[in-house]
């Protein structure tokens, strides 16, 4: 059975073989990919990957790159890479509808497996490829929802500002949420054309249910990156009340909430430190780098400075797998605070280390993470333009209802911290949900089943 998968970035060891910088997202998919071709022989796999590349090595055309990966001893890894505008995922290119085409006439997939939905690629492979019972398509957000929690309880006027960066980018928070809408469609559209959705939480299956009746939903499990295998956190080992979140660059990660909590947490524990992987989007130091800032920057950079949080706050800049796992290892506690998210692998990471967390209740974090059990649940964003929401009882969107989000997770923050035995109770559950949930072996055999049984209605 020849399968092609469609990527929205390089795997790690094709980003290597051409000479470019390997990106450390979705690293996830290379121990897939690796188990994959470890038991193609027996399973009688034959796979490719297929991913968008940068223009000087696929020109801005219709030309197509392909190649192999040769490893020794084992199945080699056929790729293409292909021209698609990844800066602007919200404007769909027809262009990509003939690319994908001759990626199809060159491998001939009996199985077409799309991971993702955010990008126009994941459309035009949808309309392309027949037969529509051969279209798998995983689930990882859902832009609409996103869409709809992106200003996570903003202050009004933070929202309808905009600094000399956003006017001459174009991109304020309107046009960053506008910008989600757009995607939101050609997710819709790309979801009614598969024959089989995967996911993995009540909050996709939802979606992918109510969007596309008719197609079937599997559930399919992620295997995180391979160095989270291995580890474990110690409270020995780490930095007494530090407090770590694997990213903020815009509202819907919610890092404006754990900045309000601080100075709550701070109260009762001085020496607390909040570290954020990622860019800072502050852009302190000279004129020209400070008038780079973008309207949620300089919200952020209010919130530290009202807080006097100037020396609470620690920017990490980007990491790679093995610096992430180091500072959730050194860490306290991890917080999601995002105003949404599916299944996040940041949670996902911090829970196979046994590291303490906290979590936002929202999205598809309950389907991943049990409050109470595995750390504390705390209820996040909600609003009634959320047709999942929909079923809740609860809707408050105002920038009243962010501050109540804040105490939350001081208080829940307070909690972890101050009792030793349910701290560690947390982290060996929270431990043990994680190895099941992102089992390597579980999570392949589930992708063959959802495999065979594709083949066996096309």
């Amino acid at each position: 059975m020849r399968i092609l998968w469609l990527c929205n970035i390089m795997l790690p060891a094709v980003a290597k073989q051409l000479g470019v910088e390997a990106s450390n997202k979705e690293g996830w998919l290379s121990g897939l990919a690796e188990t994959v071709l470890e038991n193609g022989g027996q399973s009688g796999i034959e796979l490719a990957v297929a991913a968008p590349m940068p223009e000087n090595l696929t020109g801005s055309g219709e030309e197509i790159l392909s190649g192999e990966v040769k490893r020794e001893g084992k199945a080699a890894l056929k790729f293409y890479g292909f021209y698609e505008k990844m800066t602007c995922p919200e404007k769909y290119d027809a262009a990509l509808e003939g690319r994908m085409q001759k990626i199809l006439a060159d491998f001939k997939p009996d199985l077409v497996h799309c991971f993702g939905t955010e990008y126009p690629h994941t459309l035009a492979m949808s309309k392309v490829f027949e037969p529509k019972g051969g279209l798998l398509i995983s689930i990882q957000g859902i832009c609409t929802a996103y869409a709809e929690a992106y200003y996570a309880n903003l202050p009004e006027k933070v929202i309808r500002s905009a600094t000399l960066r956003d006017i001459l980018k174009r991109d304020s928070l309107k046009k960053q949420r506008e910008k989600f809408v757009l995607r939101g469609k050609q997710e819709r559209a790309a979801l009614e054309l598969a024959g089989t959705i995967a996911g993995r939480t009540k909050f996709d299956e939802f979606y992918a249910k109510r969007w596309n009746p008719k197609a079937r939903y599997a559930t399919l499990h992620e295997t995180l990156r391979p160095e989270f295998y291995e580890g474990v956190w110690s409270e020995e080992n780490c930095i007494p009340h530090s407090i770590f979140v694997s990213q903020g660059d815009y509202p819907l990660k919610g890092l404006h909430y754990m900045l309000e909590a601080l100075p709550l947490i701070e109260k009762q524990y001085p020496d607390v430190k909040l570290y954020v992987a990622g860019n800072s989007l502050l852009r302190q130091g000279s004129l020209l780098n400070r008038m780079k800032i973008s309207a949620y920057g300089k919200y952020l950079q209010q919130l530290i400075c009202r807080g006097n949080l100037e020396e609470k706050v620690v920017f990490l800049g980007r990491l790679s797998g093995e610096q992430m796992k180091e500072q959730y290892l050194k860490s306290n506690l991890f917080v999601c605070c995002s105003a949404i998210e599916n299944s996040p692998n940041s949670l996902g990471e911090a829970m196979l280390l046994g590291v303490p967390c906290i979590s936002a209740d929202v999205g598809g974090i309950s389907s991943v993470f049990e409050g109470g059990k595995d750390g504390f649940l705390y209820e996040g964003f909600k609003t009634p333009k959320n047709e999942f929401d929909n079923e809740c009882d609860f809707y408050k969107t105002t920038e009243e209802f962010g501050k109540i989000i804040a105490k939350s997770i001081a208080d829940d923050t307070i909690k972890m911290w101050s009792d030793a035995e349910k701290r560690k109770q947390f982290c060996e559950n929270a431990r043990n949900h994680a190895r099941n949930n992102h089992d390597k072996e579980r999570n392949y055999k589930e992708m063959q089943e959802i495999y065979a049984e594709m083949s066996r209605h096309i």
